[in-house]
């Protein structure tokens, strides 16, 4: 199917999808798209928050580039730094620095924060607003908020106050039925030194199959994963497939790994929680990957507010330059970093009595209008601030979707240890129309077949 067939499709399931007993009432619904926008931010500007207008749904005028050679080119090239945060005057901005901020900020000499004018730029295609819209009709949490019912496609808790619905609005987030991506991470040592490490990776993302109606439709599958690494040579071909439940209540995350130097495919349990992420040094876990996925039932979650923050958004120069301009002693080059101040819903989650993680507390930093990630603090069983994870991302505009282009995870109880993830680049670009893929691809028995070396 093209694009532009699924968007059809879609539409007509939408519109065709039966209403079950509403999530919120049918009224409350109806402020999306007027004053909510259509992920249930608020649309009225306030502070340094401009008012929504809609995002970047198309290329800007001007603006002409080939998605399948090219990354998307800066849509504010004439945006200079309002203003410049450091040590020096972080007092200024006590009140929308996040903690983690806070902490860099102070333990790192070079570190700084350019903060430009705040755009909202983030939108999704016509037909994910409609099904989000329906969503908050339909869409409900299972009694232990491990799984997700009725809802599809679309955000599934627009208007909620409940944090374990706004981690789902994360983990479901918008992305293209199948794609395609190439990225790389740089475990970075105290001194600076790093070496590049190079993936493909694939994904069929079931909650935006464009024909299902609803989650049931699903069989308990939220996407299927491959990760397949491809330099440098000595870790080349070790492949890792991941099979990621809807309610991991009823069947937990599949995962297996594949190693070219055995040549045997394996289970891979460990492929979860705070089992050390791959390639990355112990630098992070595996459910930090994408800011937070997995499970939520080891913590406790609650909402902590919502308030104006400055975090990273439309990083497009970082999109745009090579890795030995991007990653610096210590922190990325913070010339090449944009800051925004953008309203945000911050979730508390404290580890439960009883239950095993290295992090007894994460807190999470969520865009209002992309529901998803942006930032988060992660502490260790002092209560001491252990970690800082940034995740930068752009607008795709051609899709449209606001995606990662790179996620960092700064180690401030170390002398400058970083991991620069999922960086893009230097690789080439996304490929969000991969309908080459089939679910036969993403079974154990295929493993061997990716990884070649």
């Amino acid at each position: 199917m093209t694009y532009r067939s699924i968007l059809l499709a879609s539409a007509v399931l939408i519109a065709s999808a039966p209403l079950a007993s509403a999530k919120v009432p049918a009224a409350q619904a109806d402020r999306l798209g007027k004053d909510l926008t259509w992920s249930g931010a608020e649309t009225a500007g306030s502070g340094d928050v401009p008012a929504y207008t809609g995002g970047i749904q198309s290329p800007p005028p001007g603006v002409k580039f080939d998605p399948k050679t090219q990354h998307p080119p800066d849509p504010f090239p004439g945006d200079k730094p309002k203003y410049t945060i450091t040590a020096a005057n972080m007092a200024q901005y006590e009140g929308k620095l996040t903690e983690g901020s806070k902490a860099l900020l102070k333990r790192l000499p070079t570190f700084k924060m350019n903060v430009y004018e705040s755009r909202r730029s983030c939108t999704v295609p016509q037909f994910v607003q409609a099904a989000t819209k329906n969503n908050a009709l339909v869409a409900a949490l299972t009694p232990d908020g491990e799984g997700v019912t009725g809802g599809i496609m679309g955000t599934p808790f627009p208007i909620t106050n409940d944090a374990k619905e706004m981690i789902w609005n994360h983990r479901l987030r918008f992305l293209p039925h199948k794609l395609y991506r190439a990225y790389a991470t740089a475990p970075v040592q105290g001194n600076g030194s790093f070496n590049i490490i190079r993936y493909q990776d694939e994904a069929i993302i079931n909650w935006t199959d464009p024909s299902k109606k609803k989650a049931e439709d699903l069989n308990n599958m939220q996407l299927m994963y491959l990760q397949n690494t491809v330099a440098p040579p000595r870790l080349a071909g070790n492949v890792i497939l991941v099979q990621e439940s809807l309610n991991s209540t009823i069947q937990p995350r599949k995962a297996w790994s594949y190693s070219p130097g055995t040549r045997r495919v394996r289970v891979a349990p460990d492929i979860s929680y705070d089992n050390p992420g791959f390639n990355t040094d112990a630098m992070s876990t595996a459910d930090s990957f994408t800011g937070f996925n997995g499970a939520l039932d080891r913590y406790t979650w609650s909402v902590a507010g919502k308030s104006i923050k400055i975090v990273p958004y439309n990083s497009y120069k970082m999109l745009n330059s090579k890795y030995n301009d991007i990653i610096k002693p210590g922190h990325l080059n913070p010339d090449l970093v944009r800051y925004e101040a953008h309203r945000v819903w911050t979730v508390d989650a404290k580890l439960k009595s009883g239950q095993r993680h290295l992090y007894a507390r994460r807190v999470l930093h969520l865009d209002e209008d992309t529901r998803a990630m942006v930032a988060g603090e992660l502490y260790d069983g002092r209560g001491g601030l252990w970690r800082v994870q940034e995740l930068h991302s752009v607008n795709f505009y051609h899709v449209p979707l606001c995606f990662s282009i790179a996620e960092l995870v700064y180690d401030v109880q170390s002398s400058g240890r970083y991991l620069a993830g999922s960086m893009v680049s230097e690789e080439r670009p996304f490929n969000f129309e991969a309908n080459e893929l089939s679910d036969a691809r993403f079974q154990p028995d295929a493993l061997r077949t990716i990884g070649v070396r």
